[in-house]
Formats: C-alpha cells, structure tokens, sequence
C-alpha cells in the first residue's frame, strides 16, 4: 500500500521493521516481497545502488519460491543497473542468465546494450518497438526521462571533447532533442562542473574553456603581483 501511495517515509519505516524480524525459515516469496519493496523505496530516493542490491534479492528470492515477480524484479534490476551506470552485465551471473533471452527480459536486454553503447536512437527505437514490456510498466515509466538524461550526456561529453566551441543546433541534431533542451542539459552540467564554459546565446554556440590553463594564468598573476609587492617594500625600505 505504501509503495503504491508513494509514501516513503512509513514504507522505511515498515521495511526496517521487516528486515528486522527474525523467523526460523522466512519463506522466500515473502523475502521477494519485502526487497521489492525496498528497491521500489531506494528508486524513490534514487539511492542507484542499494535499489540494485534489494531488486536482485527480491528476484533471488521470487526465483526460489517459483513466483512470476521474477522476471518483473529482473527488469527492475537492469533497470537500476543502467541508472547507477554499471558496466556489469547481469547476464553473466549464473542466476539471471537463463532468463537472458526471455521474451519479456529480452527487450530490457537489447536497451542495456544500447545504453552502454550511448547509441540514442537505437535506445529510443527499441522503447517505441517494446511500449508493452517496457513502457506500460509505470514504474519503469517513472525513470525513462533519467535514463534519457544518462545517455544525453554521455554522447554530449564525447561530442564535443574535440572542440573549443561548438554550434547547439549541431549537438541538437545528433542528441535527436530541441535546442531548448541541449540548452537545459549544457547549463545543468556547466554547473555540476562537468563542463567549463559557457553558452553563446547569441551566435547559439557553447564556448569551452581550459579550466587549468585559467588557473595557470591566475597563479602566473597572482606570483608576479606577489613579487611587485616584494620590490616595492624594498625599495621602500631603501628609500626610508
């Protein structure tokens, strides 16, 4: 009820609790239960990691109690895989690669790949292609947008590393977004410090700049002024 209502606050309380309780054998469908919920509930505080951790216990568990949640989890975990940005392929591991070719699992497996590969519009092409077993899941829903602004970025750093200055409406183009929201994404990562330059609104330019060559003109200043200081105290000490 309270991952449905979004209610964190009492769903942490009520998973510390369950975590808490100790029973001779817990049942494991119970256990999926319980680490589904808390992945729903790190999701929402968009805690990455501990959501993967929780999501791969539940289809553990799921798994061993023969329950269909399973393969839900296992989405869920490829999910929370992409979002923390994990190079790990899941499918390795010995519990969830006999469901690799699932045909439920089989297009978060082709979106993990393109993901990793930051080819965007292969990764919106397989979520238009998979709206039933991707997209009408609301849960998943919820954070296609961060996933978008995940591979957004990856491609725009490697786009324009070669250059001092590049045209927006060019990154637009290969981003397959609005100039606006190339806009929005350059100002968010110039102020995370991912990016050091600024935006031309103007002639629609992003202009970068060496940081380090900035800080080596500042210090190379600052030295100089340091020694003006010097000579001037001991010419005065001379004069006086």
């Amino acid at each position: 009820m309270y991952t449905e209502t979004k209610n964190n606050k009492k769903l942490k309380q009520l998973y510390q609790k369950a975590l808490t309780i100790k029973s001779a054998i817990p049942h494991p469908r119970i256990m999926g239960i319980i680490h589904e919920c808390g992945g729903k509930m790190h999701m929402a505080e968009r805690q990455w990691a501990d959501a993967a951790t929780d999501f791969f216990e539940a289809f553990k568990n799921y798994d061993e109690a023969g329950n269909q949640r399973r393969i839900q989890c296992l989405k869920y975990l490829v999910l929370a895989n992409m979002l923390m940005e994990s190079e790990v392929n899941l499918f390795d591991g010995q519990e969830a690669k006999p469901y690799k070719n699932d045909p439920e699992i089989l297009a978060m497996t082709n979106l993990i790949a393109a993901y990793q590969r930051n080819e965007i519009l292969e990764f919106e092409k397989i979520l238009k292609s998979n709206r039933r077993t991707i997209m009408d899941d609301p849960f998943i829903r919820n954070y296609i947008e961060d996933l978008l602004k995940n591979i957004r970025t990856q491609v725009l750093l490697k786009l324009i590393k070669p250059y001092t200055r590049i045209r927006i409406p060019f990154i637009s183009k290969e981003l397959n977004v609005p100039e606006h929201d190339v806009e929005q994404l350059l100002v968010s990562l110039i102020l995370d410090n991912r990016i050091q330059g600024h935006i031309d609104q103007v002639n629609r330019l992003l202009e970068r700049s060496d940081r380090s060559k900035g800080m080596k003109k500042y210090t190379a200043v600052d030295k100089w002024n340091t020694q003006l200081k010097s000579l001037y105290q001991t010419i005065s000490n001379r004069v006086g």
